[in-house]
Order: structure tokens, then C-alpha cells, then sequence
């Protein structure tokens, strides 16, 4: 593809054409947020100098770019971000408002508070960046969900630039992008070049997963999560938000769970209130929140709140004082689960919600003498997996009643277990090869699935390990175009038994960034070294914005992370 301008450069996600000279290269070395004196090859072990992409500090990339040397200033005094006329999203979209007040800021801190006054923008200046929502419905009020529409076209040009979003939660990300196309000079002016991008997440499924129980993570950490996760377009928040050392939720039910298996039943716990907010402010960011209750494993802090919910573990003939998974023989724990998840279909409104089902130790089950009958009864013979499945289809059964669809780790489909048909299963296991060939067994049999194996980020080594993250594709495995289809993304996993707030953040990010734009960007983006250029700005953007992203190498950011 090629525009017929000259001085421009077209960049879809299947060829780059350049027209433009020397001076545009020279100029693309100073959108840079940040300076990256040198880094550390990625292919070899000599030192090489970064020397800038031509995609700028783009991140994820867009499916198309198009780039001109054409620069106009942006000015904190006359520039505005503003509903268009004809947009289905007016002066109540508090999504769009508070999203407008937000990429302010970004782009000029404080500067409206100082008391500047409004002034026509001179000629040279970008003085509006108007935001059209182009669909009757702009879905303003409510929740981005599985399917929703998250893309965009982005005009910048004079008199103004131009935002074209069918939904909202496309217009959020194209917000996101054009605030990576400001620049500032060595004296802090801003300017940005005319461009053209259009543009759309290759998946629709691309998540972060935190784990509350392992470590309690104050709201505080959680929300600047969420924030950072809005900044490199993840839209799903994984909430694991109970296991077995901590039962944080407060519910409103059976509040006796989190005041006996928290790990203190007023400071490390999440209110309904705070549930609320967290959710809120997520959707403020075009981010889903799905909880995840992982049974029948996983669940030794729910036993100290729920009498007779976990099955005794026995030494010989007599009883152990110790116990193992949920006890799936008696009819009292699905009367408790019956209540547990019409709660959690109320308090959380996303379609979905994840039941876990991994990691079932079967050696307390084969224990128990009443296990062991109930097992003859029902002709199981020695195979606990089927007891097993017969405990997950009863609860499958009862999270159908509440209209919701369910996510599962990998082992319930291993199982056999009867599914939904729109049951999403979430791949962790094994090597390389174990879990591509999990991924074409999934599809192969008709079902959804998201990966998330290669993408542990509490895993960690030294040196520059996102470039791991960022070759890893939920699509690499053999497999047809149909089976291809079936996969809805990925999520980038951080389990807590090492980390709390005071690492997760840096140990987060930038590495979810490589998970981020492999889930977004085409496919065949793949250049680790364009990758980072474009990275290192992007972290020293999360940086100035706040976020304690951790350095990619040697070097520096113009705007280095200041402290609490």
C-alpha cells in the first residue's frame, strides 16, 4: 500500500513503504519519551545502538499506520478533546468524559489547574481532537463484554483531529494510541504528526490475571494495575481472588468465609464496596472483570468459614484432623454453592465467570471411607477422576442457572467432563509442544480456548526474558483455519506466592507489554529489535504516567519514576 504524498510513510501490518527522506528518520528519533542510550542485542551478545523505529513509541502497533513528517504543536491552552457532532456518545457518557479528563492529563499534567487561559489555537496547532461514536448504541452505560466492539480510525490532520470508534471501548483505545503519538521537544513543547491509523485487537480475549489470596493487594495496587492495563489495551482483569492460604472476598451471603479464612477479617479483605469500585473503574477503562472461585481444589481457606464443606482426611480408620478438596458426596455443599455463585452472578456482572478445576489432589478423597462408598455406589471403581467430573457437572449445572457462562482450567476438559457448548477453557499446562497439542485437541472438539502457559510472568530470569514473552503466539500450533478461529486470545498469569504490592508492578510491566501487543497487533509483527525501540519508550511512558514499570536495560527515561 502506498500514498500518493509525498514526504509519507503507510505502515499496515503486512509491509512497511517508506517515502520520506532522511529527515523524517531523524525526526522519528525524537518522538521518543524516553532516551535509550544503548541495549544489549537481542540475537547476539555485542552492544548495539537503538536507533528508533519507524513506528515511533507506538504500543501495541496498530494494524495500519500512516505517517507523516507534517508535525503540528499541541498547546495545553487551546488544545481540547470534545464530542463530535453526530456522535451517539454526548455530554453523559461519563466513559467518554472521564476518559477525555484522563488523556489530558497525560499529555499536560497539571497545566489546566495553573490557571491558563483558553486561547485560539495559532495556525500551526492542533487545537481538537474530536471523538465520534458511530453506532446507535454507543454502549455508553454499559459493560464491555466477550464480543465487544474495540475498534477504531484515527485522523490527525488540521484543523483538527478525528477519533471514529463504533463503540466507546473502541474510542478508549484510540484515545490510548493518540496519546502516544504526542511528542515533546527538549524544552517540554508538544507536537504531533499527521496521521492516519485504523485499527483492531487480532483477539478478543487478552487478559491479566492477579492472585489475591496468595498475597492480600491493597486496591491501590490493583487499580494502578487496572490502569496500566488500559495503556496496553489488555480488556479482561482475571480476578483470582481466593485460594487456599486466604479467602479475601467479604460475601454478603456466608460472610463467616473471609472472617475465619482471611488473613484478617477487616484489613485484608475486599468489601462489596470495594468489589463495586474495582469493577467501576475498570469499566471506565474498557476492562471486563472476571472472578475466578476455583474448586474443588484450592480451597483450605474456605473450610475454616463453611462447616462440613471440605472432606475429612483419614490415617488409617480414623480421621486425620486434616482436609483435602470439597466434599463432593454430600447435598449440603451444593446448597452452598448454589448461594455462593447466585451472589457472585449478582456482584459481578460479566458474563462470565472462571470455576478453576485444576489441581485436584485425589489422596484425601481415597482416604475417606464414606468417599470410597459413595464411589462403589456409583460404579466410579478406582477412578476419582470421575468423581471429580460428577462434582464439576453439578456445579456447571448450577452456574448455568444463574445465566452465566463459565471458564475452567484445562483439566476439566482432560477429564472428559460434559461442557457447554460456549464453554472457554484456559490452556497452562506443560511444555511448548504439551500445550500446542492441547490447543488443537481443544479445537479439534469444537470448543474456545485462551492460552496462558508460555505467559507465567512470576517466573522470572535473568536478562532481557520478554523477548520469550513476545515470540509466543496462541496461534502456533497445528491446526486448521477453523480451529484457528476458536482461539479468543491469552492472559498473562502473575501468581503470588512471591509477590505482593511492593513488586508487583515493576515485575508486571513492562513484560505483560510483550503479552499485550502480541494479543493486539497482526501477526506477523514480530521484529524483537522494532520491538525494543519501541518498548523501552513505551515503559519510560508508563514511567512519567506513574507506573513503576522496571527497565528493559541499560539506559534512561527523560521523566524517571520519582517514588510514592
Amino acid at each position: 500500500m502506498c500514498d500518493s504524498h509525498s514526504g509519507v510513510i503507510l505502515i499496515s501490518h503486512w509491509n512497511v513503504i517508506m517515502l520520506a527522506g532522511l529527515n523524517f528518520a531523524t525526526l522519528l528519533l525524537s518522538v521518543a519519551v524516553c532516551q535509550g542510550s544503548q541495549y544489549k542485542d537481542i540475537n547476539s551478545e555485542t552492544v548495539s545502538v537503538d536507533q528508533g523505529s519507524t513506528y515511533g513509541s507506538l504500543w501495541p502497533l496498530p494494524q495500519q499506520v500512516s505517517l507523516s513528517e507534517v508535525s503540528f504543536k499541541l498547546s495545553s491552552s487551546s488544545f481540547r478533546v470534545v464530542d463530535a457532532e453526530g456522535s451517539s456518545a454526548g455530554p453523559s457518557c461519563n466513559i467518554l468524559q472521564n476518559a477525555y479528563r484522563r488523556y489530558y492529563e497525560y499529555l499536560f499534567g497539571n497545566a489546566r489547574k495553573t490557571g491558563h487561559f483558553k486561547r485560539k489555537a495559532a495556525r500551526s496547532e492542533l487545537s481538537e481532537l474530536q471523538v465520534s461514536i458511530t453506532s446507535g448504541d454507543s454502549d455508553c452505560d454499559g459493560y464491555p463484554g466477550a464480543t465487544s466492539d474495540e475498534s477504531y480510525e484515527l485522523t490527525v490532520d488540521q484543523p483538527y483531529a478525528i477519533l471514529k470508534a463504533p463503540k466507546v471501548w473502541g474510542a478508549l483505545r484510540g484515545l490510548e494510541t493518540f496519546s502516544q503519538l504526542v511528542y515533546e521537544d527538549e524544552y517540554g513543547a508538544k507536537s504531533i504528526n499527521s496521521s492516519k491509523i485504523v485499527d483492531f485487537p487480532r483477539f478478543q480475549h487478552r487478559g491479566i490475571l492477579l492472585d489475591t489470596s496468595r498475597h492480600f493487594l491493597p486496591i491501590k495496587v490493583i487499580l494502578a494495575n487496572l490502569e496500566a492495563m488500559a495503556m496496553n489495551k489488555f480488556n479482561v482483569f482475571h480476578w483470582h481472588i481466593v485460594d487456599d492460604p486466604s479467602f479475601p472476598y467479604l460475601s454478603r451471603t456466608f460472610p463467616q468465609l473471609s472472617q475465619m479464612g482471611a488473613y484478617h477479617p477487616y484489613t485484608h479483605v475486599y468489601t462489596p464496596a470495594d468489589v463495586k469500585m474495582i469493577i467501576e473503574f475498570a469499566r471506565l477503562r474498557g476492562i471486563r472483570v472476571v472472578p475466578e472461585f476455583d474448586t474443588p481444589g484450592h480451597t483450605q481457606s474456605w473450610g475454616k468459614g463453611q462447616k462440613d464443606l471440605l472432606t475429612p482426611c483419614y490415617s488409617g480408620p480414623t480421621p486425620s484432623g486434616t482436609f483435602g478438596p470439597v466434599n463432593p458426596i454430600l447435598d449440603t455443599t451444593y446448597d452452598f454453592m448454589n448461594l455462593l455463585f447466585k451472589e457472585v452472578s449478582e456482584v459481578f456482572p460479566d458474563a462470565y465467570v472462571h470455576l478453576g478445576g485444576d489441581e485436584v489432589d485425589f489422596e484425601c478423597w481415597k482416604s475417606n471411607p464414606d468417599i470410597t462408598k459413595f464411589m462403589e455406589q456409583h460404579s466410579f471403581g478406582d477412578d476419582y477422576s470421575k468423581l471429580e467430573s460428577f462434582y464439576i457437572q453439578k456445579l456447571l449445572d448450577i452456574v448455568t442457572s444463574t445465566q452465566k457462562g463459565y471458564m475452567i482450567w484445562q483439566e476439566v476438559f482432560d477429564n472428559g467432563v460434559k461442557l457447554k457448548p460456549d464453554t472457554l477453557i484456559h490452556v497452562w499446562k506443560g511444555n511448548q509442544q504439551q500445550y500446542q497439542n492441547e490447543m488443537a485437541k481443544i479445537t479439534l472438539s469444537g470448543y474456545k480456548t485462551f492460552l496462558s502457559t508460555p505467559w507465567y510472568l512470576n517466573r522470572i530470569s535473568y536478562g532481557q526474558d520478554w523477548t520469550s514473552l513476545y515470540r509466543a503466539d496462541p496461534h502456533n500450533f497445528t491446526g486448521t483455519d477453523d480451529q484457528k478461529k476458536l482461539v479468543i486470545g491469552g492472559e498473562a498469569c502473575m501468581w503470588g506466592e512471591y509477590v505482593d504490592s511492593t513488586n508487583l508492578m515493576p515485575r508486571m510491566w513492562p513484560r505483560a507489554s510483550a503479552v499485550g501487543e502480541r494479543l493486539w497487533s497482526a501477526k506477523d509483527v514480530t521484529d524483537v529489535n522494532d520491538a525494543y525501540s519501541r518498548l523501552s519508550k513505551h515503559r519510560c511512558r508508563m514511567v512519567e504516567r506513574g507506573i513503576q514499570a522496571q527497565s528493559l536495560f541499560s539506559s534512561f527515561c527523560r521523566h524517571e519514576y520519582k517514588g510514592i
